[in-house]
């Protein structure tokens, strides 16, 4: 695969990329789906509310946090995780923002 030549693209264009690149898979949509409904950090198994294998859960988990979209805490021998309401806010504006910006002129 090609590089990306990223450094000749806007900061906002690569963040924009960054997160689509992150939402880009229906398992971790729907991780996040579930997060936001509890409305509370999760702190047990995924598995049985996602249907996916522990070691999926975890990679698409671990993904999630690096791009900061949610946050773990260690509680003993579990991990807890939930949706980082900063970052949170910051991507429904960035998103909201380029989702908002209208096409002028005819289309083919």
């Amino acid at each position: 695969m090609g590089l990306t030549k990223s450094e000749i693209f806007t900061e906002e264009q690569n963040n924009i990329a960054a997160i689509a690149k992150v939402l880009g898979h229906p398992a971790r949509i729907a991780i996040l789906e579930f997060l936001i409904k509890l409305k509370s950090c999760v702190c047990g198994d995924l598995v049985k509310d996602i249907g996916l294998a522990q070691p999926t859960i975890s990679q698409h988990l671990k993904e999630l946090k690096k791009a900061g979209i949610i946050k773990g805490k260690i509680e003993g021998t579990s991990v807890c995780y939930c949706i980082d309401q900063e970052n949170w806010e910051n991507i429904k504006n960035t998103l909201g923002q380029f989702l908002s910006k209208n096409s002028t002129g005819s289309c083919c």
